[in-house]
């Protein structure tokens, strides 16, 4: 005897509504056919359940009525349940199978008392409603918090009554995506979207009666409407053909109001359509603009989850990104050759770390830029987060030159030293280098051992914030902006004396911040004492246009960050190689323009021969020894800045000797040109990795196990350190944040 076969026609996504007599129906949802018998097993029925609506099976939840009784349902648990099913239905053929998921569920009868038996009374039996639109969030997909489980938004519809105005934008793009019998389409899915937006352009909303590989027949939603359509595959092709198709509607479009499904798919191409114009399309502007256009509500975390989904079809997965990594550094190697591109990863596959370097980096910093670097850290904000650091470098004309970078998992001391080292290797100096960079970190320790006779500038940026935050507690407003100030004063004052009374000021408001000032080693940030030449840059934060670049694009997976970055560099190094071509000057703008403004106050110094290439020059500020043979001036400002100063272009004048002579030979427009001569090369098809031989050893990286945490990026102002505002006083009780008439001392 043949085993009887049933028909399930399992639905999803609708809603349960009480009759008057107590029964349940349906409405709403899509709807599949799968065929099982007496034999099938639950798990092969749920996983192909799965397949179908594209959820996860260990979260589903089966239910069906049993013949002549709407109000009950049965809850499939085990296989003997679907067994059970199966002889329930005496003659019937097909049975209708309804399809839940355990946090919904859960939800909803939350308050049901436990029972042994697998019955849901109708009072128990409480789906979630959807009362217009659902999103389908697949598993897997990139999200803000952490991967969405396959569940559907219930979300509100406007009202059919003003379809008109919310239709209008979609029924010009997409009234004739379907046109009839004999379209042809490349899939199904492509069939399935020109479907929706159809149904969306004129105002019906419809079901499936069937949807599988090989056909697909949908009918609309409204009870009694004929319109319907039917698609199957072409034999021996993977066309998709339109193959009947009842036009006319009855039902004047009231299924709308019952609403129809925003799918993935429809969300993500209209959304994706317009972040290509603007990246930054805000997720409230998204909502705005869905409701505004198409009539459908949605909130914002809708509205975010759908930006991330259409952000990833356009810029690939967060995921895969890290897989092409090892695919991604040679083809950096092959179009730029000479660029070092290294990566490594931890004993699990995990992503460890990435250093860049393109080749004309490289030999534009060897040739063109000082001895000076400027090391720094900026966080991403991508899925997987991470830190970028930076080395980056200044150009003749005091432009940002970027030197090096590297993305890793996290800004620790072991990375700090891998950088560094890295670094090393990259670039070699006949003269000593100066960095300029935080004191903590791991940077400080990490410097001393690997590049051994270098000099660390501390940050006085990196300070200023440290002295303000330890005496924050213990000084008022008023107090902590006279101190600050007067720390910037020791660090930019170029004599001993300068220093030490900016010191003393200090130690006038409190002698614990003269001690921490004296303990926090005025050799790495003082110019008075510093040793290493530095050009008068006191700040790490130099490269602020690199980063911006990488604000622009640390959101994106990191391939295409990284690609991003390459092509912002290229641009800048091309624009500067052609712009200097322009300069008709022997100093860079920038320079040329300093050198004169010393030139036009050296017309009011007095010159007195000293011996030999010695000179004594006055001015209302005093006077200034200048030794025009050793580039050196009592005042520093020579030997600080590399271009002479007003009393050394003051004592070159009465020799006849031209200051263009005495200029740093970085600031010259030929050594600007040098600085840019080479260029980076596109690195083209970054996400379409090519593995040629098939012998090859393949190189697995996975993403770090660091996520983005939930919520919104913390954004703190941090005070200003420059210019700290002056708060209010009261003059009455002499507190602050307020004044005489509004204070409350009576």
């Amino acid at each position: 005897m043949a085993t009887k076969k049933v028909i399930a026609i399992c639905q999803s996504g609708g809603e349960f509504v009480t009759n008057k007599d107590g029964s349940l129906s349906y409405n709403g949802g899509e709807a599949y056919a799968v065929d099982i018998d007496s034999g099938t097993q639950l798990n092969d029925f749920k996983s192909e359940i799965a397949e179908m609506f594209n959820c996860n099976a260990d979260t589903m939840v089966i239910k069906y009525f049993l013949p002549g009784n709407k109000k009950t349902l049965i809850t499939i648990s085990k296989d003997k349940d679907l067994q059970r099913m199966v002889n329930f239905l005496g003659e019937a053929v097909t049975v209708d199978v309804f399809v839940m998921f355990e946090e919904a569920a859960a939800r909803n009868v939350s308050n049901m008392p436990a029972s042994r038996s697998s019955r849901t009374t109708v009072s128990e039996a409480v789906v979630p409603v959807a009362e217009g639109v659902d999103i389908l969030i697949e598993n897997g997909t990139d999200n803000h918090q952490n991967d969405l489980k396959p569940y559907e938004f219930p979300l509100a519809c406007v009202p059919c009554g003003s379809s008109d105005e919310n239709h209008r934008k979609a029924a010009q793009q997409w009234e004739n995506t379907i046109t009839g019998v004999d379209q042809r389409f490349n899939s199904f899915s492509e069939f399935r979207e020109a479907l929706h937006k159809y149904s969306i352009a004129h105002g019906f909303a419809y079901r499936y009666k069937k949807n599988d590989s090989h056909r697909v027949t949908v009918k609309c939603k409204s009870q009694g409407c004929p319109w319907r359509i039917y698609a199957s595959r072409l034999s021996t092709t993977q066309l998709v053909c339109i193959k009947k198709m009842h036009t006319n509607h009855t039902c004047d479009g009231a299924a709308v109001k019952a609403g129809y499904r925003a799918t993935r798919g429809w969300v993500g191409s209209i959304i994706k359509e317009k972040l290509k114009v603007s990246p930054n399309y805000k997720p409230k502007d998204i909502a705005d603009d869905i409701k505004r256009e198409y009539g459908i509500q949605l909130n914002y975390s809708q509205a975010w989850r759908a930006k991330e989904i259409a952000r990833e079809q356009l810029q690939g997965s967060y995921k895969e990104a890290y897989t092409q990594l090892p695919y991604f550094c040679e083809k950096i190697k092959e179009t730029n050759p000479g660029s070092i591109a290294t990566f490594s990863t931890k004993e699990d596959s995990s992503f460890h770390r990435l250093f860049v370097s393109f080749h004309a980096s490289i030999v534009g910093f060897q040739q063109g830029c000082r001895p000076l670097i400027f090391l720094d850290s900026t966080a991403l904000n991508s899925k997987y987060q991470g830190v970028l650091l930076s080395a980056t470098a200044a150009d003749g004309d005091d432009g940002i030159f970027p030197v090096a970078f590297a993305v890793v998992d996290a800004e620790t001391d072991e990375n700090w030293l891998w950088f560094l080292t890295e670094l090393k290797s990259t670039i070699s100096r006949s003269e000593p280098l100066t960095f300029v960079a935080d004191f903590q970190n791991g940077i400080k320790n990490s410097l001393a051992v690997v590049f051994d006779k270098c000099h660390h500038c501390y940050c006085l940026r990196h300070l200023a914030e440290k002295l303000n935050r330890d005496l924050k507690g213990q000084f008022s407003h008023e107090a902590r902006r006279f101190m600050v100030n007067d720390f910037y004063s020791a660090a930019y004052s170029r004599r001993l004396e300068g220093f030490e009374r900016s010191v003393e000021n200090i130690k006038g408001i409190s002698p614990d911040a003269h001690n921490w000032v004296i303990e926090s080693e005025p050799a790495h940030w003082a110019n008075a004492f510093f040793e290493g030449a530095r050009y008068n840059h006191m700040t790490s934060n130099f490269g602020q246009q690199f980063y911006s670049w990488v604000s622009e694009a640390h959101e994106l997976p990191i391939t295409q960050m990284i690609d991003v970055l390459r092509g912002k560099m290229m641009e800048s190094f091309y624009t500067r190689r052609v712009d200097s071509h322009q300069w008709a000057t022997k100093l860079t703008p920038s320079k040329e323009e300093e050198l004169q403004k010393e030139t036009l106050a050296a017309q009011s110094l007095e010159v007195l021969a000293l011996h030999g290439n010695s000179f004594e020059v006055r001015g209302e500020s005093g006077s200034e020894v200048v030794d025009i043979e050793n580039w050196d001036c009592s005042c520093k400002g020579w030997q600080l800045t590399g271009l002479p100063c007003s009393h050394a272009i003051a004592a070159m004048q009465c020799t006849g000797r031209s200051p263009y002579d005495f200029c740093s030979r970085y600031f010259t427009v030929d050594t600007y040109r040098l600085a840019y001569a080479e260029s980076i090369m596109p690195v083209p098809d970054v996400d379409k990795p090519v593995v040629s031989d098939t012998n090859q050893a393949i190189v697995t990286v996975t993403p770090p196990p660091t996520k983005r945490p939930p919520g919104r990026p913390k954004m703190k102002q941090v005070e200003s350190l420059d210019i700290i505002k002056r708060q209010l006083q009261c003059s009455k009780c002499k507190g602050l944040g307020h004044n005489k008439k509004t204070c409350k001392i009576s």
